[in-house]
């Protein structure tokens, strides 16, 4: 039996900043973040949006009646939870409707939970060929304004369906990954923003990727040669491209040309939205779905997820025939189309205005479009509402 990604769908604000305006306004060379860093725009985070209301916003553009009726686990993977006991899937099953008889949980481990989330679902549905699992990997990054890492921030979510005979891809019985307890990249329990060492944590996600693949060469018997396209975790777009420069010379140059056409197919988003945590693998792929007109049915896809902390995962796809009708429709078009572009100043109001805290707080949500959003805070409790 085949099981793997059914349905994706994405979600993220209305609202970016430009980082040739965010270059200017830190002193900065514009050609350091569009190409030192790789990114031209950055997602920006209204009070009214959290990882709860992105997620549900997510999902909800690809859920019909039936799945909701059908899944028997919804995963919430992130490093941006809105509470350190309850876990922000049990907030999504009652925004969705999903039936009151499936699991839910949060998983964390900086931006790899995703994967093992999503690695969760299809162990679950082989044994259980009538289930359906929903993973949503949703972040909002912060480093801080005028930090180091603020060109690496962004937000949003990517919404999955796992389930038997797949639309989109099937997930192979492939994978390779190792941890090591190293301090790149933290969040301590009394901030709201990341701890990164910036040029040390590029080195460990370049050195995991480089064991990883020699490793899951030895173990699949496998080459660059039987890939499509490889997938990255990108924290900013440079970051991929860099590591997959480290294996390109194991390839003949047509097949090195056709990774790095790849490559960049599966960069086109995360450059305009910014570094999505958990999310931000799965950002890629659907990127390279909607970006490379060569794909086609049977087609290899190796994804290389990677977590701050350390943890890293290799393992490959096999793409579906028909792959696009797992996808949402002009779903990229209309966010780039609808999304307003803010100045820094506005920008660096929105990022200290999110909700943390515990004094009560009514948001104006007038604003913000999305079906589902943050209301405010009341007895300490976060007040989510559908429109």
């Amino acid at each position: 039996m085949q099981v793997g990604i059914d349905k994706m769908s994405f979600f993220s604000t209305d609202y970016y900043i430009d980082m040739v305006e965010l270059a200017k306004a830190r002193q900065a060379e514009p050609d350091k973040y569009l190409i030192g860093i790789g990114q031209t725009e950055q997602a920006v985070v209204p009070a009214t949006q959290d990882i709860v209301t992105m997620g549900a916003n997510a999902a909800d553009q690809m859920l019909t009646a039936a799945d909701r009726q059908a899944i028997e686990e919804v995963i919430v993977a992130t490093e941006s939870g809105v509470d350190q006991s309850k876990s922000a899937a049990v907030y999504l099953q009652r925004l969705l409707g999903i039936n009151r008889y499936a699991r839910t949980i949060e998983m964390k481990q900086a931006c790899y939970s995703g994967t093992y989330a999503l690695m969760q679902a299809r162990d679950y549905v082989t044994l259980h060929p009538e289930a359906k699992v929903l993973v949503v990997a949703s972040d909002i990054a912060r480093y801080g304004i005028a930090t180091g890492g603020e060109v690496t921030q962004g937000a949003g979510a990517v919404a999955m369906l796992v389930t038997a005979n797949p639309k989109i891809a099937v997930i192979n019985q492939d994978n390779v990954f190792m941890s090591d307890e190293i301090m790149d990249f933290w969040r301590p329990n009394y901030s709201t923003t990341a701890v990164v060492d910036g040029k040390f944590s590029a080195n460990v996600y370049r050195d995991f990727f480089k064991e990883v693949w020699e490793r899951y060469q030895e173990k699949n018997h496998q080459t660059l040669a039987d890939f499509h396209a490889l997938v990255f975790h990108l924290p900013y777009t440079k970051m991929g491209l860099k590591a997959l420069r480290d294996v390109l010379p194991e390839a003949d140059e047509d097949k090195q040309a056709q990774l790095m056409e790849a490559f960049e197919a599966s960069r086109v988003y995360n450059k305009r939205i910014g570094n999505l945590y958990t999310g931000s693998a799965y950002l890629s792929l659907m990127s390279l779905l909607e970006n490379d007109p060569t794909l086609q049915a049977g087609d290899k896809l190796g994804l290389f997820s990677y977590g701050s902390g350390a943890e890293g995962e290799m393992f490959s796809m096999t793409l579906q025939a028909n792959y696009q009708d797992g996808l949402v429709a002009n779903q990229f078009a209309d966010l780039f189309n609808r999304r307003q572009k803010v100045s820094i100043s506005e920008y660096e109001q929105m990022f200290n205005d999110l909700l943390f805290g515990s004094e009560d707080r009514e948001l104006d949500t007038s604003a913000d479009v999305a079906k589902f959003v943050l209301a405010g805070l009341k007895d300490q409790k976060r007040q989510y509402i559908e429109r």
